[in-house]
């Protein structure tokens, strides 16, 4: 092989190629090799102090004890402890005295956005923002009102609109002109005289109220701030849900308007309830 190693003398294995790529037999810099063995004996010492060969179901322990899962409940122990003092003083607390309490009310807020995730975001999407066919929480429009009572009644008991379907009732023109009212309303045009002449014959002020501002009481919405339940806003939106209706049994093209009873089913305990309560009348500024 020395005799025909074309670059003798250069400490190289004698394997060549194209002529001239060949491999070199020089040790690592002495770095290197300091480096090298550090690492290894780093290893060797972790290996005895923590965690690391699998044997059976469970790794060796170490000479420490220590393991993630135990370093995991003791951080979760420290955060309970910590949420015990704010949890005591809730259950013991009105949602009013909790908004009250700017502690506590910031406290609330921080702990109810998992509630809120887990149970209402799905239809009224992240921070109340609202997917579309469901009410929008944080811009204070109320359907059934505001306040702590309305808001912990609807969490509790649930909501299901109602509204007739006109669609035999009323002919496609006086639709078409009650829509063009809730428009105009809308968009704050108080002056269509024929839609009001309209509105108070067909009896549409017995739910929203004479000045068309909604009634709380019965859930149902206000035509004049221009926020539209249904999406997506404007004159055919208006059209179908005067033809077809919310709620209506028999009614295929009726909107649907149905919130959960999370009390009644006993989806949410009392204090969770409470919890939704004071993170849903901060969202929309309550009242």
């Amino acid at each position: 092989m020395a005799e025909q190693n074309p670059f003798p003398g250069e400490n190289n294995t004698g394997h060549i190629w194209d002529d001239n790529l060949r491999e070199l037999a020089n040790p690592p810099p002495r770095w290197w090799m300091i480096a090298f063995w550090a690492s290894v004996l780093w290893w060797i010492g972790y290996a005895i102090l923590y965690p690391m060969w699998p044997i059976g179901q469970k790794p060796t322990p170490g000479i420490l004890g220590w393991s993630q899962m135990q370093e995991y409940q003791e951080g979760v122990a420290e955060v309970e402890a910590v949420r015990a003092e704010y949890e005591d003083q809730i259950k013991t607390m009105t949602a009013e005295e909790i908004i009250a309490d700017s502690g506590l009310r910031d406290y609330t807020q921080a702990s109810a956005k998992v509630l809120f995730g887990d149970n209402c975001a799905a239809c009224h999407a992240t921070g109340g923002a609202g997917n579309p066919g469901f009410p929008v929480l944080a811009d204070d429009d109320w359907l059934y009102g505001g306040d702590v009572a309305a808001i912990t009644a609807s969490i509790s008991n649930g909501r299901q609109g109602v509204m007739p379907a006109h669609i035999n009732t009323l002919s496609e023109a006086e639709i078409d002109a009650l829509a063009q009212w809730v428009v105009d309303m809308s968009e704050g045009k108080t002056d269509n005289e024929a839609g009001w002449t309209l509105y108070r014959e067909k009896g549409c002020f017995a739910c929203h109220g004479p000045d068309g501002e909604g009634m709380p009481a019965m859930g149902s919405a206000n035509l004049a701030d221009g926020i539209w339940r249904f999406e997506p806003a404007g004159l055919e939106s208006a059209k179908h849900t005067i033809a077809y209706g919310v709620n209506q049994a028999g009614q295929e093209q009726t909107r649907d308007a149905v919130m959960p009873a999370f009390g009644q089913t006993g989806r949410l305990d009392e204090q969770e309830i409470k919890k939704l309560t004071v993170y849903v009348h901060q969202l929309g500024g309550g009242q």
